[in-house]
């Protein structure tokens, strides 16, 4: 009997990879560092990225039931979005706390300095010409299903205005 594997979402695949590393920067697990975006929203997050989480050293006379002490966040931002970032600081503490389910943030310190750029998405293809959708229509005029006929004569256009490759 053959053995059925079960989709999985990326993000599962890739945690294992990158939770080591997140570890080593004082992130017990990747989320903030992969849902920054989301937490510090696409304005602030272009200009800033978190380094590293640092937690306060225990007291060795802490009784063992003591609430656990909350980290500062160390954010590395870009010279003018400082004093923006300074200004929202208590607004991304309880967004991250918020994700993470606990108060882990009790503040944020803000480092000046020049912040890698994310690759931006694809850009978007130019429209094919009118000639290759045309011919695309053309080739799909039989189907009867209209959904469908959209979708193939999008395909197909874009099939029709593509140089053939040499080989």
């Amino acid at each position: 009997m053959a053995k059925s594997f079960k989709p999985r979402a990326l993000g599962e695949l890739t945690r294992h990879a990158i939770d080591p590393m997140a570890a080593k920067a004082g992130f017990g697990q990747s989320d903030i560092l992969v849902n920054w975006p989301e937490i510090a929203g696409a304005r602030l997050a272009a200009v800033s990225e978190p380094q590293r989480l640092q937690w306060p050293v225990r007291a060795p006379n802490r009784p063992p039931d003591a609430p656990m002490e909350p980290a500062t966040l160390v954010i590395q931002v870009e010279g003018a979005f400082a004093l923006e970032v300074q200004h929202v600081a208590p607004l991304l503490i309880e967004r991250m706390n918020a994700r993470l389910g606990w108060r882990c943030v009790g503040r944020i310190v803000i480092r000046q300095g020049p912040v890698r750029r994310r690759a931006k998405g694809r850009a978007k293809p130019p429209p094919p010409p009118a000639a290759a959708v045309h011919e695309a229509e053309s080739a799909v005029a039989d189907i009867g299903d209209e959904r469908l006929r959209e979708a193939l004569t999008r395909l197909g256009a874009r099939a029709f205005s593509t140089p053939p490759t040499e080989k």
